[in-house]
């Protein structure tokens, strides 16, 4: 498809860009502009794209968004030693009706997918996940969606969509391609009885915000089995956001790093969203934590290890584990030290879900195991296979 639609990069960011060093950031990608037009797409790995749309906020007030001060924290940044090629695509500017947004941003996103490129979305509402994730429509494969997010936004599925119900309408509406969804960082308090019990009910997982400060490498291999990974700004804390969304309880700006960095290590992800950006009060600070977060993701792209296939490598290391009346396989990469759990692959006829047979765990799964506990990420997907 033709990009011709999407906004070029503003000419103030485009003009402050030429005064910034060779070795920036600004000088490595690739930008749209109004002066050079659209960047070619050959060879390229990783696209921005701004979303301005946030008119199916809860909160709605009529404000209009500008990421200007996010590309200019961008690119002052240094790249590392990265060899990962970069452009910036724009903006895709609100249509007539939300829903024309929505056909727009799976549109770029679905043809970004097709050529392998990473889409990097800066976004105004969280619903925009809802057509990042029909985006991938087109591969015709269950997905997976990591949301780090305070609350879980499953919401009222019969109303029309909002950012607090978005994932409530990627369950119901077909066609059907969630596999698994996996909240990162919730407060009990943002969130209802009847969504906490749904969460278990559909054997999705969850993990409270004070879980993953405790240990933030439990998000490693959430992130290895996720193919469309969302964060809300409204999970940092307001130490470290200050704005009309942060709370008092939240990610600190090196959890929120370390978390986008598992994100961009992993093999599978496909497609990143930064989403609820608002017009801060403070807004220099806000734009380059962003700009950091969209930093160590790139930095974790370039540090990839090609294990999607570990099963089918030599040098993998295998175990069989018996427990109760089960046999559980483990896999071990010599070259990572990662581990995977094997699930047993349930024939049904629906073989959208074949590619799922391996579940990234960690040695603690194993161990525990090996005395008899059963992992409970296994024990939901297993239970998902079978339903």
């Amino acid at each position: 498809m033709s990009f011709e639609f999407l906004a070029p990069v503003s000419d103030l960011v485009a003009a402050h860009t030429k005064l910034l060093s060779d070795q920036s950031l600004g000088k490595r990608i690739n930008i749209h502009t109004v002066e050079n037009g659209i960047p070619e797409l050959d060879k390229v790995d990783i696209a921005i794209i701004g979303i301005q749309e946030n008119r199916n906020d809860e909160d709605f007030l009529g404000e209009k968004l500008n990421f200007d001060a996010i590309r200019k924290s961008i690119y002052e940044l240094y790249p590392g030693n990265w060899d990962t090629q970069i452009v910036d695509l724009g903006d895709v500017l609100p249509g007539n009706e939300v829903s024309d947004t929505y056909y727009l941003v799976q549109e770029v996103l679905s043809t970004l997918l097709q050529k392998n490129i990473i889409p990097i979305v800066i976004g105004g509402s969280q619903d925009l996940v809802y057509a990042q994730y029909r985006a991938f429509d087109i591969l015709e494969r269950m997905v997976n969606l990591a949301n780090v997010d305070a609350r879980f936004d499953l919401g009222n599925s019969a109303q029309p969509i909002t950012n607090k119900s978005f994932v409530g309408k990627i369950i119901v509406e077909q066609p059907y391609n969630l596999f698994n969804y996996s909240n990162i960082g919730y407060q009990t308090y943002f969130n209802s009885q009847e969504e906490i019990d749904l969460i278990e009910k559909l054997y999705f997982d969850a993990y409270r915000l004070g879980e993953v400060i405790s240990d933030v490498t439990i998000v490693e291999p959430i992130m290895r089995d996720a193919d469309i990974v969302s964060i809300d700004l409204g999970v940092l804390n307001s130490n470290s956001l200050q704005g009309a969304i942060a709370s008092p309880n939240g990610f600190d700006g090196r959890e929120i790093c370390a978390i986008s960095r598992y994100a961009g290590i992993s093999d599978k992800v496909k497609s990143f969203g930064i989403y609820e950006f608002k017009n801060f009060k403070n807004e220099d600070t806000a734009s380059l934590l962003i700009a950091q977060i969209i930093w160590y993701f790139i930095e974790g792209v370039n540090y990839r290890s090609n294990e999607l296939d570990v099963k089918k490598l030599k040098s993998t290391l295998h175990y069989n584990v018996p427990i109760e009346d089960e046999i559980l396989s483990f896999y071990k990469s010599a070259k990572t030290g990662r581990w995977w759990i094997e699930i047993p692959f349930i024939s049904s006829g629906n073989n959208k879900l074949k590619r799922h047979t391996l579940l990234p765990c960690t040695y603690n799964d194993y161990e525990r195991a090996c005395n008899q506990e059963i992992p409970e990420r296994w024990y939901k997907a297993k239970r998902k296979n079978e339903v």
